[in-house]
């Protein structure tokens, strides 16, 4: 079973709706859920779920706590941004201080809404009707949709209606980073047009291979010229077809993706007998999956120059 602490397996299908942003002496914000949210005046007082967190850091919006999936030295959303002064409240998915939460007398919760499983970052029990959260403070936030750039675009509109300049030369600068990326990552597939990949999660009970229509990432990367395989016989969950490791080989690609929330899952794989039954997986043409994390610009550029790198060194022949 995979374990909700790594994967909420709830990657929304939906576009990213367009929040409305009001000002007048209030602050207003309605999430794709309908909902809105109206304060007196701009939030200054945030707590962030870790990958809201990840959205409106790189954008000059710093919450007072953040709650975050997993331990925050593991969280791959986190990595690479300066954390220093913000309170970290939880490091288990569904799990709080509460008693550290409401010391920080927050103004507002900022998560993000998974539409399949029509709950908020945290899940219900965290962050639904009768939550601790929302005892505290309004949950609102970006809604989980089809691409990574329109998720990113939400952090913006979101940030710029917090207070934040995103005429800021060095978001600018990230964002030419990212197009840079993508452009070779786009020119990469380009020049293998015969190539193949498989994005997978690995279970000691087996091995879970995802679809592109529940990851942003993944229909990005297809989006852009990677021909990533769609599974045939999608679980109940509508992300993933679980195969048992007897029967780990039955897609064979040129080259895989393996999630990389956790060090765990590459490792394993590895130790699985069936492992290499995957002509990819013995050839070596093996590389990240930044499976469901990705928030920023910044993130996405550097997972990209990974993927070009592995793109152009993989056989698009492997598996005739």
């Amino acid at each position: 079973m995979i374990l909700k602490t790594l994967l909420p397996l709830s990657v929304a299908t939906l576009m990213v709706a367009a929040p409305t942003l009001a000002f007048a002496a209030q602050w207003s914000f309605t999430d794709s859920t309908g909902q809105t949210v109206t304060l007196d005046e701009v939030p200054s007082r945030i707590i962030a779920s870790q990958d809201a967190a990840a959205g409106l850091i790189p954008l000059g919006i710093r919450p007072v706590g953040i709650y975050a999936d997993s331990p925050v030295s593991e969280a791959k959303a986190l990595q690479g941004l300066d954390l220093t002064g913000i309170e970290i409240i939880g490091q288990a998915w569904g799990e709080v201080d509460i008693e550290k939460a409401a010391a920080l007398q927050p103004d507002v919760i900022i998560a993000e809404y998974w539409p399949v499983s029509k709950e908020w970052s945290g899940g219900n029990d965290l962050t639904g009707a009768e939550s601790p959260l929302r005892s505290l403070a309004p949950i609102t936030g970006v809604t989980v949709g089809e691409s990574i750039i329109e998720i990113i675009e939400g952090y913006e509109g979101l940030a710029a209606g917090l207070g934040a300049d995103l005429s800021e030369p060095n978001i600018a600068a990230e964002k030419a980073r990212f197009e840079t990326a993508r452009d070779g990552f786009i020119a990469a597939n380009k020049a293998k047009p015969n190539l193949t990949a498989l994005a997978v999660w690995a279970g000691n009970d087996g091995l879970y291979v995802a679809t592109p229509v529940g990851s942003s990432e993944l229909t990005d990367f297809k989006t852009w010229g990677l021909n990533v395989i769609t599974p045939d016989n999608v679980d109940e969950h509508g992300y993933f077809e679980n195969l048992s490791w007897e029967n780990a080989d039955k897609y064979q690609t040129d080259l895989i993706l393996v999630d990389n929330r956790a060090e765990a899952t590459m490792k394993t794989a590895l130790a699985q007998p069936t492992w290499t039954t995957l002509k990819a997986a013995a050839a070596g043409a093996v590389t990240d999956w930044p499976a469901y994390w990705l928030r920023n610009y910044g993130a996405y550029a550097s997972e990209l120059e990974k993927l070009t790198t592995a793109i152009n060194a993989a056989d698009e022949n492997l598996t005739e």
